[in-house]
């Protein structure tokens, strides 16, 4: 005689309707908060403003600040304050130490030493050919940070919670959809034949 499944096994292989049913909700649910934090991104150019670099110091050493002239390095200086060049002068510093120290096989960036200690130059392919092109790589690489969740200063709820970051142009369809749906009972002259009615009211 066959014996019954446990419990557990049973969870294993659950093919349910209602397992793919909540499988799909929340599939949707991750590409409806992936749109909205990729709508917020589009509308909001200002996250990627100069405070940033601290998500990743080395990354915007290398993409941005190598690219800067004096007077920008000195307009971007003025607008951090004192305490928000030191701070990033030393968290650039200590990112340095730590990449040596630790290399990250999923990083963007690799800092080798030299034989006598000196931190190497970067490969070619590290490097952007313009001020445009890094800051394209900068914008990307932070947006696909914030895209992933990882932004730990950033209130991610009144993204993923707004409504009014869904797409409009697919809200639009459907609304235009739906205005454009006739009610079954139409006819094309606007008039319908009425029947089981006698036009005497029984009360």
């Amino acid at each position: 005689m066959e014996q019954p499944q446990s419990s557990e096994a049973m969870e294993l292989c659950d093919d349910s309707p209602n397992s793919h049913r909540q499988e799909e909700s929340e599939r949707t649910k991750r590409i409806r908060v992936k749109n909205r934090r990729k709508r917020y991104l589009d509308t909001h150019p200002d996250y990627f403003n100069p405070s940033l670099e601290l998500a990743n110091p080395l990354l915007y050493d290398r993409l941005i600040r190598r690219f800067q002239s004096p007077s920008e390095r000195e307009a971007e200086g003025r607008a951090k304050g004192y305490s928000g060049i030191l701070e990033a002068d030393i968290m650039r510093s200590e990112a340095k130490l730590e990449a040596l120290a630790h290399p990250d096989p999923n990083s963007t960036l690799t800092y080798r030493r030299g034989p006598n200690g000196e931190i190497m130059a970067e490969e070619k392919d590290e490097v952007p050919l313009s001020k445009e092109q890094g800051m394209e790589w900068w914008q990307y690489e932070m947006g696909m940070r914030f895209l992933r969740g990882d932004d730990t200063d950033f209130d991610y709820k009144e993204v993923d919670e707004n409504e009014d970051l869904d797409d409009l142009e697919e809200q639009e369809r459907q609304e235009a959809y739906f205005e454009d749906e006739e009610p079954t009972w139409a006819f094309d002259d606007g008039e319908r034949e009425l029947t089981g009615e006698t036009g005497i009211q029984d009360f």
